[in-house]
């Protein structure tokens, strides 16, 4: 008997352990620092909300009573973190307001943050782990690659997604080249495509500067680079502007010589460099060096460039921005900036974050006026739903509606490099 109880004990105290170690690795919430699977996608500087990603542990639906969560999804670490941060602190900006107002229907909006450096995958693990938190909306990614893969994944569970920034086509369609594959119906955007500003650009060298001729840049294998340089380029055609050089480079080049040399050869009236704002600057640096004046002008992604290349070199340049800076209409979300983060707003990608952020916590409100269950297939419908009903409401960046693609109908303003400074010109 003696040996039967020693023998007993012995079991259950095997089990014992087995029960208390079946957790050690599990989800103890996406801010924890002992769940090493979520080092990696989940940034550890939350700012201003300190418990943004704790306290959520084993949801499975969208939060605990009194709170809806929303996973913010974005690369603030890395190259191009000069996009993803002001993303970031406009998003959580907008969602700190709403909170301190009351939230929606008297419960707070919970963000869960997540830094997908810049790519895919990690965008994909983070969407995983605010799943697993309770997540019902997300907001991100930023840049147009991670954001297709992001919305990807969404797509599969019909998880509603709006990004601020992910300008190309593909981010809401399923192929970009085939319009009859179908839309990603649950993707959004507050920013205008590639196509869109490819065509605002060529029309606006054509009749606002005159250009009769132009040479072209680009970055291959870049869906943001290659959608709007095949727009401008169509839009030149039809307009009649003529591309007298067409070059392109490979990604992590920084030696444009060869390049910028046989654009020269032809002496355009403007130059098309549809890149990011380091590459751009490196390349008009170089391009003013070579003795090229012709204009330079560029899509979006040249927010910030005046800190990559000189005044001087910079001077007459014009690219389509979703913002315009110092205008009435964004005073008050520029002020409410600078008093949250301490700095003036950074480039576009902060407004049009805001305005991301307001037209999903409108539809979430009106899933909660339904009286939905958040995280339930219902609820994340409905929240679809709102957003594609979206019609004339009024953001920090313009009036928003949506079209058949769910890409916003908007104008777009134009920024001009005057002495250094980035300055808003007009919208066109």
């Amino acid at each position: 008997m003696k040996k039967f109880l020693a023998m007993l004990l012995a079991l259950v105290m095997v089990l014992g352990l087995a029960a208390c170690g079946g957790n050690s690795g599990g989800n103890t919430g996406s801010g924890s620092g002992d769940n090493q699977d979520n080092s990696d996608a989940n940034s550890s500087d939350t700012g201003d909300n300190e418990d943004a990603n704790s306290g959520s542990d084993n949801q499975t639906s969208g939060g605990g009573d009194g709170e809806i969560v929303v996973a913010l999804i974005g690369n603030t670490t890395g190259d191009y973190a000069q996009y993803g941060k002001p993303v970031h602190n406009a998003a959580k900006l907008y969602i700190n307001q709403l909170n301190e107002n009351g939230g929606i229907n008297g419960k707070q909006v919970k963000v869960l943050e997540y830094d997908d450096k810049g790519d895919g995958v990690e965008a994909v693990n983070a969407l995983n782990l605010a799943i697993d938190n309770g997540a019902t909306a997300v907001i991100g990614s930023v840049l147009s690659g991670p954001s297709i893969t992001l919305a990807d994944a969404t797509n599969e569970i019909n998880m509603p997604q709006i990004s601020a920034s992910a300008t190309a086509a593909g981010y809401t369609m399923i192929d970009a080249d085939d319009p009859g594959a179908g839309v990603r119906t649950n993707a959004f955007r507050a920013c205008f495509i590639d196509p869109f500003q490819g065509e605002k650009m060529a029309d606006y060298a054509v009749n606002k500067l005159g250009a009769k001729t132009a040479g072209i840049l680009y970055e291959m294998g870049v869906d943001y680079s290659e959608g709007l340089m095949a727009a401008f380029e169509e839009t030149a055609g039809e307009l009649g502007m003529e591309i007298v050089a067409k070059e392109a480079y490979a990604t992590g080049d920084k030696d444009f010589k060869a390049q910028i040399t046989n654009i020269a050869a032809q002496n355009p009236d403007v130059v098309y460099v549809p890149v990011y704002y380091g590459e751009a600057g490196l390349a008009i640096t170089q391009a003013r060096q070579a003795g090229l004046t012709a204009t330079f002008v560029g899509g979006d992604g040249y927010g910030s460039i005046k800190d990559y290349a000189s005044a001087e070199d910079l001077e007459g340049t014009v690219y389509c921005s979703g913002y315009a800076p110092g205008t009435e209409s964004v005073a008050q979300f520029e002020s409410d900036y600078e008093a949250a983060y301490g700095e003036a707003v950074p480039n576009m990608f902060a407004p049009l974050a805001y305005d991301a952020a307001m037209l999903m916590c409108r539809a979430l409100e009106a899933a909660e006026n339904a009286g939905l269950e958040a995280g339930t297939d219902e609820y994340k419908q409905a929240v679809i739903d709102a957003l594609a009903a979206t019609n004339g409401v009024e953001g920090v960046t313009g009036t928003y509606a949506f079209d058949e693609y769910n890409n916003p109908i908007k104008s777009a303003a134009i920024i001009e490099l005057v002495g250094g400074e980035e300055q808003f010109k007009e919208m066109y």
